[in-house]
């Protein structure tokens, strides 16, 4: 029988954890703080340690780094609130197994319990420091996904190929694996594809000799040897020409090139990361791009989520670009919630990047130090009033229901609780609708309502709605 040592300040996590691991057949330990973490491993050393990061008595995460030194076969799962690229990254820099972001679902959890025990702990060699600046925001569950595969990443030499919407974020991404990374004191260069003629992007690429074509008046190095060391970032890559991925796919396949109109082989050690906007693998069924070239690049996909499927960052991205703009010398500018929920309510079609732009204009137009949501919605373009078309189905059967109570129950109209009476007979059925829509899943069904679950356990206890267990479960299967 396996052994496993929880380490969580939270009572009700570590009963609940401890439940569902011992159900799955391990001998399980708990531990509240770091002193008794010491002590369970003095005892005896599990087959896997999970532990949260902020403990009574210290940061879980720069504790483990002994534990890693004195243990180093030993798996752990590092579980933590503070869902931020700067964790993930922290937890696979000591060398975690893996990173679970609060709140997490139970059968996640056992399955990274399983895969620590098959395959050992994934020790890093070298990784960033604390004080790293992070360019990338965001606290949802997509994002998280996408903090989890960069912390895995950086300490290696893997190619990676991102993938998103324009304005979602690529080159911030593939800035953060530079700069997080062994490599970041070398150089990251950059190259659009898209914006290179054609007939220049090999000489772009490899550099060019004097003389080996009209203008060239002396030898320029290329993008490759100016990344000597360091990154090379290849930006829309699926505008790349077919003879120029021919040649690239060469040079990352020997590590060799020459130079546009020279003769000399040159080797360069770099670091590739690549990104696109366009769906490769479709260009490849259409013959627009190599397959071969395709799979050298997409070892690690990394997809960004655009605006629109992260609606929860959006205050938060809003108000990072406000005092990013106070800090260049733009006036210093807030939201109310009324903007706050404008902006929300936009479809975002720039991604993060039209959301910037849009703080830097309400901070250099707006009269009023605090925004609303009338600057908002001159400065965006009419906002819509909801986000899809079943919304505003939504809507209009929600206005309907309130005219013809209006209609039917006027005395109701002058009683004085019509407004907590409507919100409970909508709310009641709404949670219930939504808690069977989920399988009973109190965190799923939290999520697709937009609230906390902490919100949603509250509610049902002041509604009275039975809590029954996901799929027959008993209760607290998924927890915060």
């Amino acid at each position: 029988m396996s052994s496993v040592l929880v380490v969580d300040d939270d009572a009700a996590i570590r009963t609940v954890v401890a439940q569902a691991l011992r159900r799955g057949g391990h001998d399980v330990v708990v531990a509240d703080t770091l002193a008794a973490l010491e002590r369970a491993l003095a005892v005896a050393v599990p087959d896997v340690l999970i532990t949260d990061v902020i403990l009574p008595d210290g940061d879980g995460i720069d504790h483990i780094r002994g534990v890693c030194v004195r243990y180093p076969t030993l798996p752990i799962i590092v579980l933590s609130a503070q869902n931020t690229l700067t964790t993930a990254v922290r937890a696979a820099e000591v060398g975690a197994y893996e990173y679970l972001p609060k709140p997490f679902d139970l059968d996640v959890l056992a399955r990274a319990v399983t895969g620590a025990l098959a395959r050992g702990g994934m020790a890093s060699d070298q990784g960033p420091g604390e004080d790293s600046t992070l360019p990338l925001i965001g606290r949802s569950a997509a994002m998280q996904d996408v903090y989890r595969v960069i912390a895995r990443v950086v300490s290696n030499d893997l190619t990676v190929l991102i993938s998103g919407e324009s304005g979602t974020g690529k080159e911030l991404v593939a800035r953060a694996i530079h700069d997080l990374g062994p490599r970041r004191a070398a150089p990251f260069v950059a190259i659009n594809m898209a914006a290179i003629p054609r007939e220049l992007i090999e000489a772009e690429l490899f550099g060019h000799e004097r003389g080996a074509f009209t203008g060239a008046a002396t030898r320029n190095a290329g993008r490759f040897e100016q990344a000597a060391g360091g990154t090379l970032f290849l930006d829309e890559i699926g505008d790349m020409p077919m003879e120029a991925q021919t040649r690239l796919l060469r040079v990352l396949q020997s590590g060799e090139f020459t130079s546009v109109g020279g003769a000399r082989t040159i080797r360069v050690d770099v670091r590739i990361l690549a990104a696109t906007n366009r769906d490769l693998a479709g260009h490849v069924a259409t013959g627009q791009f190599r397959e071969d070239l395709f799979y050298r690049l997409n070892v690690v996909p990394i997809t960004l989520p655009p605006l629109r499927e992260r609606r929860q960052d959006i205050a938060l991205l809003a108000r990072h670009f406000l005092d990013h703009a106070a800090l260049q010398g733009l006036p210093r500018r807030q939201l109310d919630g009324d903007a706050i929920a404008a902006l929300g309510r936009h479809d975002w079609p720039g991604n993060v990047r039209e959301l910037e732009n849009l703080m830097r204009r309400l901070a250099v137009l707006s009269r009023d130090e605090v925004i609303g949501a009338d600057a908002v919605r001159d400065m965006v373009g009419k906002v819509p009033s909801t986000v899809e078309s079943g919304d505003a189905d939504i809507a209009t059967a929600v206005r309907a229901l309130i005219e013809r109570i209006a209609r039917e129950h006027p005395a109701a109209l002058d009683d004085g609780s019509l407004y907590d009476r409507i919100i409970g007979e909508v709310e009641r059925p709404l949670i219930e609708a939504m808690l069977a829509r989920h399988g009973h899943n109190q965190l799923r069904a939290a999520r697709a309502m937009g609230i906390n679950r902490n919100t949603l356990r509250k509610r049902l206890d002041t509604l009275g709605i039975e809590v029954r267990g996901e799929n027959g479960r008993p209760p607290g299967s998924d927890i915060r």
